[in-house]
């Protein structure tokens, strides 16, 4: 006679969202409904990211021109963004904001009801597609501020990171794997191809408090603070138990192995970049939400990243993120 277990039962984003807004007696399903929105554009990217590895012209390769950030634009980056804002223009979405546009995109039809501003970077990490390392989409949702004119989009816009509805990032490598956050835990959903859905794979993601591996570009490590080399000096010692350097050079791949095994990472401010290099707004805020319900921390080095208030759209800031513990280490050096 055979035993069997009763199978796992399988929950879907959609289902987990649903779930989530249950709780909430007064939610009218517009906020589940952009979020679904968001989930079908990364469906469509991600497709798009396994074409370029059968080096398709269409999806492979430099357009030859920069965007705003004085990037060179890949294929990839337009079809993202195109993709993402196709999705949410009929989502009760106001305002999308793109890392590669010069400025913020307005739907103006039904402005008063469209109440949610989405922030994004389409593709993280897009200089990477040609030698296939895992890249990404990140994404912020703030909503427009009451006590602001219709008008005044910056000012809607312009809202320290504490204010984010929620915030997620997918990671587009082995599998495809979506994690977001509405402030209340982080969840982790992988992208089923046999039935083209997020399937829940890990509920309430707790960060590890401590991990021994930093990770960093150390090709740099020159122009960082001198602060910053003491550190990255005293974990090569035998006191801090010799941690081990990761770094995949791109943001998405770095934060999903540190949120998963722990550990820290950094991108300190340089000579030439001085206010840092990484996108407050479409970067470290959404990232920094993720870390702290997590159990995480993010500091750009002298205060906690969700309170910094951006000045401007494409406003760049320091970072170190990950482990509390870790983070709080690479402080006491910083700040010591």
């Amino acid at each position: 006679m055979r035993t069997t277990s009763e199978p796992t039962s399988i929950v879907t984003l959609q289902q987990h969202i649903i779930e989530q807004q249950r709780e909430h007696p007064t939610a009218t399903g517009e906020f589940s409904w952009l979020l679904s929105g968001i989930t079908l554009a990364t469906e469509i990217i991600q497709a798009q990211v396994r074409r370029a590895g059968l080096l398709s012209a269409a999806v492979l390769g430099e357009t030859g021109t920069r965007n705003v950030q004085g990037e060179m634009v890949q294929k990839l980056d337009v079809i993202a963004n195109k993709t993402i804002c196709s999705c949410l223009g009929y989502r009760n979405v106001g305002i999308m904001v793109s890392e590669e546009d010069d400025e913020p995109t307005i739907v103006k039809e039904g402005t008063r009801t469209r109440k949610y501003i989405v922030l994004f970077d389409p593709l993280d990490g897009s200089s990477n597609i040609d030698v296939n390392v895992s890249i990404g989409t990140i994404f912020s949702i703030l909503q427009r501020r009451d006590d602001v004119k219709d008008d005044d989009v910056m000012a809607h816009i312009l809202q320290p990171g504490c204010q984010q509805l929620a915030a997620g990032y997918v990671v587009y490598g082995s599998s495809t794997v979506l994690a977001y956050t509405t402030g209340e835990g982080v969840h982790m959903f992988t992208l089923d191809p046999s039935i083209g859905a997020y399937v829940l794979s890990r509920e309430n993601v707790r960060m590890p408090h401590t991990g021994k591996e930093y990770s960093v570009n150390e090709a740099y490590r020159d122009t960082f603070p001198d602060a910053i080399q003491r550190y990255l000096q005293w974990v090569k010692t035998a006191e801090a138990g010799k941690y081990s350097m990761r770094y995949i050079g791109s943001f998405v791949a770095d934060f999903h192995r540190t949120l998963l095994r722990g550990g820290v990472f950094l991108y300190p401010p340089t000579k030439s970049a001085p206010g840092g290099k990484l996108r407050l707004m479409y970067e470290a805020n959404p990232m920094a939400f993720l870390a702290e319900q997590a159990g995480g921390a993010a500091t750009d080095g002298k205060q906690r990243i969700l309170d910094k208030a951006p000045k401007a759209l494409h406003e760049r800031t320091p970072l170190v993120i990950g482990s509390k513990a870790e983070v709080d280490r690479v402080l006491s050096f910083w700040q010591g």
